[in-house]
Order: C-alpha cells, then sequence, then structure tokens
C-alpha cells in the first residue's frame, strides 16, 4: 500500500479549511441519510448479507442490466484487487500517469507491469488492460467508441475501465449497457463520487455474468457492511438531490488553469472537474507549496509526484466553489512571489 495515494485530509483534521485535493464535491447535506444510518441499531447488532444482493438489484435496476451483471464491493478499490487475483500472475498494461491502485494491486498479484500513454500502444499480450476514464490524475477522457474498438481487437484481453468520475464527465463514457456486448469489458464505479460518501465504501463492477460470476468466488463475505448497504438504497432512491453540475466544475478548473499559466505554472486541458499542474523547474517540488498552503491558509492540495511517469513538480487540483478558487490562486500567487 502507498501512503498519499488519495485525500490525506486525516493527517491535518481540522487545520484544513478548504480541501482542493479530493475530486469530489464537498458540503453535501446528508442529514437525512444521517438520520436514516443513526437509526439501525438493530441492523449493526447482526451480520449483514454475506453478499449485497439486494443493493446490487437495485443498481441492476438503475443501470438497466442484470443483477448478476452488478457485483458491490467495498469501494472501487476492492474490485481492483478482486480483478488483479483474478489474472493472478498476469500481464497487465497500464494507461499512465494513473491512480496509483492498479499497479499496487497487480503487484501484489504477482503481475507483469506494462506502461503505456495512448491505447495504440496497447501489446496484443496483456491479459488484462488499465483504463481510468476520465483520468486520474489528467482528467482526460478516452471515447467510448475507441475502448470498444480496442476490445474488440484483442476479445482474450480483460479491460477494466474505472469510471469513478463518471458523474464529473463533460462527454459521454461507457454506460453499463454497452458493456454487457463486451463480454471482456469490466466497468468499475463508485457511490463514493457520486454520493460524497468516501467513508463509507461503496463501489462495484458491471461486467459479463462469466467474468462476474468469477469475481464473486473470489470475494470475502460481509465485505460489504450494513451500513454501507443501506446508505446505497437510500442514494439510489434520491438521486435527483444529488445532481453534480459537472459543466460547471469543468469551468472552474478551467478558471484556476488559466490564472496559474500566467505565473508559469503548466497544466493539460481537462474534461472534468480536476486538473493535473507542473510547477517550473525553479521552484522546488509541490510537496512544498502543499506545505506553505496548508500553514498559511488551511489549503489542502494533492502532490501527484508518486503517480507514475510524474516527478516532484507535479500537484493536482480539484475545483471547489468560485471563491474558494479564487482564494487558491491568491495563495499560489504569493507562494510563487516568496520563491522567486
Amino acid at each position: 500500500m502507498v501512503y498519499g495515494h488519495g485525500d490525506d485530509l486525516y493527517l491535518y483534521g481540522k487545520r484544513i479549511r478548504h480541501n482542493f485535493s479530493s475530486n469530489i464535491v464537498s458540503g453535501r447535506n446528508h442529514s437525512e441519510l444521517m438520520k436514516i444510518l443513526a437509526s439501525m441499531g438493530d441492523e449493526i447488532g447482526r451480520y449483514p448479507e454475506p453478499e449485497a444482493l439486494s443493493l446490487e438489484k437495485r443498481l441492476g435496476n438503475l443501470f438497466s442490466v442484470g443483477q448478476r451483471n452488478v457485483v458491490v464491493t467495498n469501494g472501487a478499490t476492492e474490485a481492483i484487487y478482486l480483478l488483479a487475483h483474478l489474472c493472478n500472475e498476469g500481464k497487465s498494461a497500464i494507461l499512465a500517469p494513473t491512480f496509483r491502485e492498479y499497479q499496487d494491486a497487480c503487484s501484489l498479484y504477482g503481475h507483469k507491469i506494462e506502461f503505456f500513454r495512448d491505447v495504440c500502444e496497447i501489446s496484443p499480450e496483456a491479459d488484462m488492460v488499465w483504463i481510468c476514464n476520465p483520468n486520474n490524475p489528467t482528467g482526460k477522457i478516452i471515447p467510448p467508441a475507441r475502448i470498444m474498438s480496442m476490445a474488440e481487437k484483442f476479445r482474450d484481453t480483460i479491460f477494466v475501465i474505472d469510471q469513478a468520475y463518471s458523474d464529473y464527465a463533460t462527454r459521454r463514457v461507457i454506460s453499463p449497457e454497452e458493456v454487457l456486448a463486451h463480454p471482456n469489458i469490466v466497468l468499475l464505479g463508485s457511490l463514493t463520487k457520486r454520493f460524497s460518501i468516501p467513508g463509507l465504501r461503496v463501489g462495484y463492477a458491471v461486467a459479463g455474468e462469466d467474468i462476474a460470476s468469477r469475481l464473486r468466488r473470489l470475494k470475502m463475505p460481509w465485505s460489504v457492511n450494513a451500513l454501507a448497504i443501506r446508505a446505497g438504497y437510500y442514494l439510489i432512491g434520491h438521486c435527483e438531490e444529488y445532481e453534480i453540475d459537472a459543466r460547471l466544475l469543468n469551468k472552474e478548473i478551467g478558471y484556476i488553469r488559466e490564472e496559474l499559466s500566467s505565473i508559469g505554472i503548466t497544466s493539460e486541458e481537462s474534461e472534468c472537474n480536476f486538473a493535473l499542474f507542473q510547477l517550473p523547474e525553479s521552484y522546488g517540488p509541490a510537496s512544498r507549496l502543499k506545505d506553505y498552503l496548508v500553514e498559511n491558509y488551511g489549503i489542502l492540495i494533492r502532490d501527484a509526484s508518486n503517480f507514475e511517469g510524474l516527478d516532484s513538480r507535479f500537484f493536482r487540483i480539484a475545483a471547489q466553489t468560485r471563491e474558494e478558487n479564487t482564494l487558491l490562486v491568491s495563495a499560489i500567487k504569493e507562494y510563487m512571489k516568496k520563491w522567486k
């Protein structure tokens, strides 16, 4: 396990007032959900379902796929490790830079790992291909047609498409129904990102029944707890109360990119709510900028130096409100003047 691969707010506690390190909408009102969870005294005194079959059924209905095509997991992370286990000691190709957990899971299960920068570089010998779409940390989106074309071309390769950030995407991504037309595609998703509940750990995989059943055989019983299952019921039934304005958030990350570009901090265009930035070489590591923002403004950003292929100058920002984004830009400009 690599610490620092995600939101490390827990290291700072109340010192953080503005969290730009986590790619989820902050400030959600979970008051009704909390009432439901608080009423579950009897249920936490007994075991939940060994498999979260009732939640899988509801997700299947939501996605217009069969119940047996959905495997609910303890966050999308559990699904990642189950898939790596599925191809134990196989060969994986990972689109980089990307979420570090694919690499860690593949290493744990003895995979030979190759990294690629474009889907046209995929090796036909790969047992699995790992693609985050939209990609973390770049915010780039690969069109569904291109993914499905590659899956058709390499039918003996399992394509793992992690769409945890699909609700923040400004372009169309692959749908659960499309996945079922391609038995070698597995779609990963996360209620964590959609509903801002990272502490409850609810993820899922959508796949053809063959791969889905193989994942179930590898799964620990009771990996998804009673609170998470009940939260899933509530949130699926109240989707309309948790709408995400992806275009507004993308506009805000565009504003941050433009402002930081004016002081020499480079970035590539993003198609969701976050982007990857690079400090000029003479300004030192992003970790120093991160420490400065924490100490002086209670602002937390993501040091991106431990993504494959990135160096110490990279950091990631997820857009928040315009007021918060303006504060962040001002604080970074102040830092740049001090280190000029």
